[in-house]
């Protein structure tokens, strides 16, 4: 409030100083008028609506903000190729934030193309690991969480059979959630019992990451039908919350099924590798997000990509029968340190 006035009594110096007669604001414009009755209503009114105006539209601050096509002679060529980006890009953002994205370039002198990763993001997955690893069912958790995700596999095997592709890509959009929901709640823990996770909120949300890069190479060989959008709508919607509550009463059983829903896709694209081999499904050029993500080479094919996911599948069946083995123990998952560095 001392704020207006003393913003009121401003504007009154600067109109009685400089014009013998009242400036009134009407219909968003200023113009010349005998003093009248009404003058003081007219500036607070002018003063309140500028202010108002001022501070809850970002339009004012933008229009203080330099074209970035007039700061190109004065910026230098790293500062250039900044501003230029958007343009590249098709997008037109402002820098008034300081938030340019930053352009790079590939060994091959190609602009890189993907804003949802980075180069430092790609890495080459250990193709050496044993797939044929295998956690037998000893306790009644154990138990239930194998004979869970038997029974999730007959529908699938049903509705997709053999298509490997449509399969994959069902099973990425169910695989990605695990890991998200467990950095969530892991991370919602730490902050509120003011410790550390041992590493496994970045450990789980990599894995999470992971698996939805999975996805996004599967939709580029699988084109989804309406259909199969749909059911995917709708089985992530129970899994999440299944998932969630499930998470929540019991994160050792929890990681128990990822783990057992790990083998059986290390399964799955073990038979998607035969069909490919047998030419019952294409082997098709490797999509280009595929090779850069995974640093394959460029002639690399659909068999390479799906060789690399298998991989990734079983360091993350490890690592989820790993955090289930710990609290099987009764320990808590930061006392054993999370598995980073793969991805």
């Amino acid at each position: 409030m001392k704020s207006f006035k003393l913003g009121r009594a401003l504007v009154h110096g600067f109109i009685n100083y400089s014009h013998p007669k009242t400036l009134t604001f009407h219909n968003g414009h200023l113009s010349n008028g005998h003093i009248a009755q009404n003058s003081s209503a007219s500036i607070d009114y002018f003063f309140f609506k500028s202010t108002f105006i001022r501070f809850l539209s970002t339009e004012a601050s933008q229009s203080e903000i330099p074209n970035p096509n007039s700061l190109k002679k004065s910026v230098s060529g790293a500062e250039k190729q900044e501003i230029d980006r958007p343009k590249e890009t098709g997008v037109v953002v402002s820098s008034y934030w300081g938030v340019m994205n930053q352009k790079i370039i590939k060994k091959d002198g190609t602009l890189w193309p993907w804003n949802c990763f980075k180069p430092w993001d790609a890495y080459t997955p250990d193709l050496s690991i044993d797939l044929s690893k295998h956690h037998v069912p000893k306790s009644f958790a154990d138990k239930v969480a194998f004979r869970t995700v038997k029974l999730l596999r007959i529908p699938t095997d049903i509705f997709f059979q053999r298509r490997y592709g449509c399969r994959a890509m069902m099973l990425e959009t169910v695989a990605a959630v695990p890991g998200m929901v467990g950095g969530l709640l892991l991370h919602l823990k730490s902050l509120r019992k003011f410790e550390h996770s041992g590493g496994w909120i970045k450990a789980l949300l990599e894995e999470a990451e992971n698996e939805r890069m999975h996805l996004m190479t599967m939709v580029e060989v699988v084109k989804p039908k309406w259909y199969e959008r749909l059911l995917v709508l709708i089985v992530q919607g129970i899994f999440f919350n299944a998932y969630f509550i499930l998470y929540v009463l019991s994160p050792k059983l929890a990681h128990r099924i990822v783990g057992y829903l790990e083998e059986e896709a290390i399964h799955s694209y073990t038979e998607f590798l035969k069909d490919l081999d047998n030419g019952s499904i294409p082997n098709m050029a490797a999509p280009a997000i595929a090779i850069d993500y995974w640093m394959l080479p460029e002639n690399a094919t659909l068999k390479d990509v799906v060789t690399v996911i298998r991989a990734d599948e079983a360091h993350h069946r490890d690592v989820n029968h790993f955090a289930s083995d710990i609290q099987f123990q009764g320990k808590e998952l930061k006392e054993a340190p999370a598995p980073l560095g793969y991805h």
